[in-house]
């Protein structure tokens, strides 16, 4: 992995995507080191403004409902976007429902760990969502950086499921693929984390991330008609598709 991401300080083969196993997504990977890396995810998540750039469709949505705005986070890792969101729903008044849902029990423990400390009825469930189908009595379903872990097929098949389920939203918080976006990640994560794992992942994570171009043609062939991408700081994209 380190001669991989050195191979890419010329920037060639980000001309295309280059998706390898990450270290978070090894099962021999241990509970203290996920914990940290979590920890380090958890701290550039707040950097990049996750929850913010999910926030603004769910607002709206929210509005228009007769009803509490119910939302599904998959792969929602440690929960702190989740947690991120229902805090803002709280602050805004507004009735929401959050569940997050991972496969990996140490991410859900981290996760309801963080609930529990912000004292916010977010629940979360073990799910492997490439395998699982997902539930139905969601208004939105969400993902955050977790598009860029899967291949082609597999984010395909997510996005699909996605739609599937949903009754009205499906939003994707994704990586950005860039020169710039790996630079950042060479940098940043070496700021906000002492984690080995997230070092290594991180420019990882965005040479195997999709450019913004790649991810509406990823949603066309997944049957999601209409979906808009839009580029958010720090080359970040969201995916946002309503179903008729």
């Amino acid at each position: 992995m380190n001669g991989f991401s050195h191979s890419l300080n010329s920037y060639r083969e980000l001309r295309q995507r280059q998706r390898r196993d990450e270290l978070m997504d090894q099962p021999t990977i241990g509970e203290v080191e996920h914990r940290q890396a979590l920890a380090g995810l958890a701290r550039i998540n707040w950097l990049s403004n996750s929850s913010g750039i999910f926030w603004p469709p769910l607002r709206r949505l929210a509005d228009t409902l007769d009803h509490p705005l119910r939302v599904l986070d998959v792969a929602c890792g440690g929960g702190d976007v989740t947690i991120a969101l229902a805090q803002r729903a709280r602050r805004a008044g507004l009735a929401c429902e959050f569940t997050g849902c991972d496969m990996s029990a140490v991410a859900l423990a981290v996760a309801r760990d963080r609930a529990d400390a912000a004292r916010l009825p977010v629940t979360f469930s073990q799910l492997n969502v490439l395998e699982s189908p997902l539930p139905d009595d969601f208004d939105a379903i969400i993902c955050s950086l977790f598009l860029h872990h899967v291949d082609e097929p597999d984010a395909e098949t997510l996005l699909r499921s996605m739609a599937g389920a949903t009754r009205r939203m499906v939003l994707v918080n994704d990586l950005a693929r860039s020169r710039y976006g790996y630079f950042l990640a060479q940098v940043v994560a070496r700021i906000l984390s002492r984690s080995h794992v997230v070092h290594v992942d991180g420019p990882l994570s965005v040479a195997g991330a999709f450019t913004p171009d790649e991810a509406v043609a990823l949603s066309l062939r997944a049957g999601l008609t209409g979906a808009t991408v839009r580029r958010h700081w720090p080359e970040r994209f969201l995916l946002e598709w309503h179903k008729s």
